[in-house]
């Protein structure tokens, strides 16, 4: 009996080890929550919105209060972002990343379920020397301040990266991180490796296409039925380019020595309209690839080359966001419009109907109204 009680209890401790180890996940499926816009709702409706949609995961780029408090007590998991240009202070003076900690994390914990903090976005490969060499010590000294708080068993330490830090994409097998990032990223790996952080990617079949319209695929770019590739070093097919993006990352981590970490996207998305030379951006394409990823996403399925780790993407993005600087498409990757409705139907419910469920239900009311007539006459 003795024995049985010892067995259960260990049992029990594992329990509530791993019920309480940071996870900055959970499922499959997440999004990016932009704000740069004027005419979005509110955060407390866009908890609305998201918990309706049953969306669990969500990035933000900021810190912002407001979204923090609206999020208390949704039970939504929160990733927030600490911004770019405040990495250089942080890297070198440890008290700088106590206090944003301080800050804009431990006052909403723990009704507000923030799991993740990204230091910085896509520093690495973009050739800045003067940023790439501050982010490991930012990482560094936001890991120690969470572990100083005791919250390293609840937040997770990431950085994402854009597909800029690597070499060649083609075939998935052959990826390697280009030389200028890899005297970075292979210390920013080992340390990740020791607080047993995932590699995050902002993986875009949408931008490789565009810039490459005539020789890749757009079924194959869109999920849709297409002959796929086969990667001549291992023999894996490929019938879709995102999975192949993600291979891609998992590729340059094995040749970096890092075989075991996790791949997460932590962007990807298609923009419903364009500039004229954005070859493919249009509200049907952007349908098709968002309907189709969470469907894959849902499936709760691996890669060829990784089968057994459950791919695991945070869409980008939530709204159309009307101030965003640059192309057009830039202001059109938007899942719901600014007013809260969806901008095309993959599945979700908006805040309010969309003007096509507006006309079917007139249509509906109409052809109920006329049958009650025909009963009644």
């Amino acid at each position: 009996m003795a024995h049985f009680s010892r067995q259960f209890a260990l049992c029990f401790l594992l329990f509530i080890i791993l019920a309480y180890t940071a996870q900055a996940f959970t499922g499959t499926y997440g999004v990016n929550y932009g704000r740069l816009a004027d005419n979005i709702p509110k955060p407390e409706s866009v908890v609305t919105l998201l918990k309706a949609a049953k969306i669990k995961n969500v990035r933000i780029y900021d810190a912002e209060p407001t979204v923090l408090k609206a999020f208390s007590n949704s039970g939504i998991e929160i990733s927030v972002c600490i911004p770019n240009e405040i990495l250089a202070d942080m890297s070198v003076y440890e008290d700088k990343a106590m206090a944003w900690v301080k800050d804009n994390v431990q006052p909403y914990l723990p009704d507000t379920h923030i799991r993740g903090i990204s230091v910085g976005n896509e520093i690495l490969g973009r050739g800045d020397a003067s940023t790439s060499e501050v982010l490991l010590g930012a990482v560094k000294n936001v890991y120690s301040a969470l572990d100083r708080l005791d919250l390293t068993n609840l937040i997770k330490v990431s950085t994402p990266h854009s597909e800029g830090v690597f070499a060649n994409s083609y075939p998935p097998s052959s990826c390697v991180f280009k030389e200028d990032v890899i005297q970075y990223m292979k210390p920013l790996l080992q340390f990740f490796s020791q607080i047993d952080s995932p590699f995050y990617i902002n993986a875009y079949p949408f931008l490789a296409y565009i810039s490459d319209p005539q020789h890749i695929d757009l079924n194959y770019a869109l999920f849709e039925k297409n002959p796929g590739i086969v990667d001549p070093k291992n023999n894996l097919h490929y019938d879709n380019m995102f999975e192949a993006q993600v291979d891609a990352a998992y590729a340059a981590l094995a040749a970096a020595g890092f075989e075991n970490m996790e791949v997460i996207v932590s962007e990807t998305g298609w923009a419903s309209q364009g500039d004229p030379n954005e070859i493919g951006a249009s509200l049907k394409n952007a349908k098709t690839y968002n309907k189709n990823l969470r469907k894959r996403l849902l499936k709760n399925k691996g890669t060829p080359l990784r089968p057994k780790i459950p791919v695991k993407a945070y869409v980008f993005a939530l709204f159309n966001e009307n101030s965003k600087p640059g192309p057009t498409s830039e202001r059109n990757f938007g899942l719901f419009k600014a007013d809260g409705s969806i901008a095309y139907d993959i599945g979700f419910t908006g805040l309010k109907p969309s003007s096509a469920s507006r006309s079917c239900s007139m249509v509906l009311a109409l052809c109920v109204s006329m049958l009650l007539l025909v009963l009644t006459a």
